[in-house]
This record gives structure tokens, sequence and C-alpha cells, in this order.
């Protein structure tokens, strides 16, 4: 007897319009942050997003359940863009990451948002791989061993790059006077 939807994976997701459809909403807006925090500019991590399904529509294959289809994902929106930084030759910065404020107190709001910034200022700072390994883990939930799978390192190195990236952000937000406890 197969889990509630498990079938759904028995096949090429990309032949079911529903099904892809779910993907495509489950998944953008992560895959687009994802690829972001590599190119660095917002319209080409949108077309990463944009090539990452189309691959999938055309090469997808039979996944075995969730997971699996997220990493591929994932893993083929790494490729786009490294593909897309070759092409390219250029890095530009995280310059329009928009803050979202969730309702409420304006003064509080404000704070958070300028928090925010720094963070996302800071996170500009640290190395790509630094960048991708906290990212990965921490924004978008993967294991270590699944950031292996995704950016093609050992295990041991994505665990050597989250330890140096916290210490480093963590050097960073002390620098622009914001604690780590500020930013829970």
């Amino acid at each position: 007897m197969t889990g509630f939807g498990e079938s759904s994976y028995r096949r090429n997701p990309a032949k079911d319009p529903r099904e892809l459809e779910r993907l495509v909403l489950t998944y953008a807006d992560h895959l687009v942050r994802y690829a972001y925090s590599i190119v660095g500019s917002s319209a080409a991590a949108e077309d990463v997003m944009e090539d990452t399904f189309a691959l999938l529509i055309v090469k997808g294959g039979n996944f075995a359940d969730e997971a699996a289809i997220r990493a591929w994902l994932y893993k083929v929106a790494h490729n786009n863009a490294i593909l897309y930084l070759r092409r390219h030759k250029k890095e530009v910065p995280l310059q329009d990451v928009e803050q979202v404020l969730h309702g409420g107190d304006l003064e509080a709001d404000l704070l958070r948002q300028e928090r925010n910034k720094v963070l996302y200022l800071c996170l500009q700072k640290l190395p790509g791989a630094y960048r991708q390994a906290l990212q990965l883990r921490y924004l978008d939930g993967f294991t270590p061993a699944q950031i292996s799978h995704i950016t093609g390192q050992s295990t041991k190195q994505v665990y050597n790059l989250l330890q140096r990236g916290r210490v480093t952000l963590r050097q960073f937000l002390t620098e622009e006077g914001i604690s780590c406890e500020d930013i829970q």
C-alpha cells in the first residue's frame, strides 16, 4: 500500500499537468531564492528556475518520492546557475532582495527590516560556497548529505563549509553590531 501522494512519483511528474503545476507552486520560489544566492540577480535567478522546470519537462524521469524530486530540482538549479555564471563571466551583488514585513507594530517591522538588510549584506560578503551551504541548510532545510549531493562536494566538505560559514557570518554580524540572538 502506498502513502498519500506516493503514486504520483512512480511516474514522470512532467507528464501530469496537475502534478507539474503543484511542483512549480511548491518549489519555484525556493529555487529562485537558491539560484539568486549563486547568480546574484533576480532576473537571472528566475531564468535559472524556468530552465530547471523546462529540463524537468524535457528530461525528467520517474522519482521515488518527494525528497528525490526536490533534490533533483535543486541539483539542476545549481548546475544551471553555475552555467549561467560561466556564460556571463561576472557576479552581480545581492542588492535587490526585498524584505517582506510581517504585519503588526511599525517600529518592530522597521527594526526587523533593518536587521534583515544587514543580515543579507553580511551574507553577501561571504564567499559563495559558504553562502550556498548556509542557505541550503538553514533557509531550505537540507541535510548536509543532501547538500553534498546537490553541490557535488563530500559531506565532510559541507560540514566544514557550514562551520566556517557560521563563524565568518557571526564575525560580520558582530562587526555590524548585531548579536546572533537578535537574528532569531
